[in-house]
């Protein structure tokens, strides 16, 4: 039934029945909040907010938690099932958040705080954790002993290689050795062939097989290993059983589409060194370049974007940090994939104190993803987030993805060893910008060329302090997933991108939360409380 006025658009139920809206005179009142347009641009006061600022308005719930689709792009090219990425920093990712932001669906960026050999390293780890077709094998030849299997067994974390002429890959394949031949060898001089699996008694499969093809000979065969020869007999690749294993245990993993790796990404800097650590990262295998800089529209970066795209045009790259269309427009015109938003609204970041420029979190995202749009550009909202309430409105604001600093820094899978003060168990976690962090290398995060005048005195940006422990990962990320589709289906969106939809389309409504608003909407009036996250 339509109001006094304007015209009255059903939502459709789901039992077939349209369920009418209110009429357009209460629409436009107020009463259902406000649109994007209404907060951001019609915006007489000037105002830039931050998520605790918004308040999303509920929508009609006609659908199942389990058919909400949280899946999104961190880049043109690149799809997650789970729109999170950690952060760059020397506190939060390296390989093994990697891994485990990759096997639950999203994608960690492996921070440049460490000589480019070591980076690049990191990377290979990551993309041999769950490998497809293992291009690369460690090898050994028949004359290496006993005490070097030990020795390459403690120094990779497998005890399983593949036998070649010369110990090389492409070497002709002479057999395999595993656990089972080396559990029982008390003479470390006894050479690889005296134990070793001959190839006689080795399944392998020929040059071509497809992956499918290949995971279905390991579960006939029950072999841990399958070696891939060609018609000389020699080795051109390997495939694992445990990868079959891990594939089950984590169907939502970020994995390239070829060899069915986990997806990875680096961080580097704009100075021309860095050119050559994003040549031993592509190298290695990464699938993403972060440039990373504090702000991001600098002649530096546009020519580091460039020198990327020209040189390395199957790796995605994202760029940043911005926070304004035209900031952006220089990014996507250089040739960005995607790009990452947010300027000193970090827990740790001090740039708007100390340098008097940035934007609130929430108008930052909302303006450059709406610009980006245009371009096909995804964004990355990067900083501030500190509930899944933050995560679900930075994805209905435009947003990609979201990068997480603080949020990830206190899981087991962050780097640094837990500590205990006054009875709580924390993680050490600083920002880049900090003068600790700096002394390690990441003032090129904040300083783009190495003149004696911009690094002579160094202005901190960042601080370093502690974060609570939150458990593993494989606990964690679920939670925040959960979290997030609650959030998408109390506002009647069944996904990212109908949120999005719906945002650009002014049916996605708002309200400004006064300052005791924001104090209703958290725990409030309880003399004390516990609060546990899962």
């Amino acid at each position: 039934m339509n109001g006094n006025s304007g015209e009255n658009h059903g939502v459709k139920g789901t039992n077939g029945v349209t369920l009418e809206n209110v009429d357009d005179e209460t629409l436009n009142s107020g009463a259902e909040g406000f649109t994007s347009s209404q907060i951001f641009i019609r915006n007489p006061a000037c105002v830039a907010y931050t998520y605790d600022d918004l308040i999303m308005m509920p929508g009609h719930i006609g659908f199942g938690l389990d058919q909400i689709d949280i899946s999104s792009n961190i880049t043109k090219n690149i799809r997650l099932q789970a729109p999170f990425v950690s952060s760059p920093m020397d506190t939060v990712t390296e390989h093994e958040m990697a891994i485990n932001m990759a096997l639950q669906g999203g994608i960690g960026i492996i921070h440049s705080n460490m000589t480019p050999e070591e980076q690049a390293a990191e990377v290979r780890r990551v993309k041999k954790y769950k490998n497809g077709f293992i291009t690369d094998p460690k090898c050994l030849s028949p004359q290496h002993t006993a005490e070097d299997v030990f020795r390459e067994k403690s120094k990779l974390g497998f005890s399983s290689f593949p036998i070649t002429e010369g110990g090389k890959m492409g070497g002709r394949l002479l057999g395999v050795i595993s656990n089972r031949d080396t559990s029982f060898i008390e003479d470390p001089t006894a050479t690889v062939e005296s134990f070793m699996t001959p190839r006689e008694r080795l399944v392998v499969a020929k040059e071509g097989i497809s992956l499918t093809e290949a995971n279905e000979m390991i579960k006939v065969s029950k072999k841990g290993k399958l070696p891939v020869i060609n018609a000389d007999g020699e080795l051109v690749a390997l495939i694992a059983r445990t990868d079959l294993q891990k594939n089950r245990d984590n169907p939502l993993a970020s994995k390239d589409r070829v060899n069915k790796q986990l997806l990875v990404g680096a961080a580097i800097g704009t100075r021309p060194a860095d050119r050559e650590r994003a040549k031993l990262l592509v190298a290695a295998g990464v699938d993403i370049i972060v440039v990373d800089s504090s702000q991001g529209d600098s002649i530096y970066q546009l020519e580091a974007i460039r020198f990327l795209k020209a040189n390395f045009p199957d790796v995605d790259v994202i760029g940043g940090n911005v926070v304004t269309p035209s900031q952006a427009l220089h990014l996507i015109q250089a040739g960005a994939d995607g790009l990452r938003v947010g300027m000193g609204i970090g827990s740790i970041c001090t740039t708007q104190e100390i340098c008097a420029v940035g934007r609130a979190q929430a108008s930052a995202v909302y303006h450059v993803s709406k610009f980006a749009r245009k371009y096909g550009v995804p964004v990355i909202a990067d900083g501030g987030i500190k509930s899944t309430g933050h995560i679900t409105k930075a994805l209905a604001l435009g947003a990609g993805c979201v990068m997480m600093g603080s949020m990830l820094a206190g899981t087991d899978e962050a780097p640094g060893e837990y500590f205990y003060q006054d009875g709580v168990r924390l993680k050490r976690y600083r920002g880049m910008g900090s003068l600790e962090a700096m002394e390690k290398g990441s003032e090129k995060r904040y300083v783009w060329d190495d003149s004696a005048a911009a690094t002579s005195v160094k202005v901190a940006q960042g601080v370093s302090g502690a974060v609570q422990d939150k458990g593993t990962l494989r606990r964690y990320i679920p939670y925040l997933m959960q979290g997030v589709r609650h959030g998408l289906q109390d506002a009647g969106c069944r996904s990212v991108t109908e949120a999005q939809a719906k945002l650009y389309d002014d049916q996605l409504r708002f309200e400004i939360r006064s300052p005791a608003a924001q104090r209703e909407g958290n725990v409030h009036g309880l003399h004390s409380y516990s609060k546990r996250l899962y």
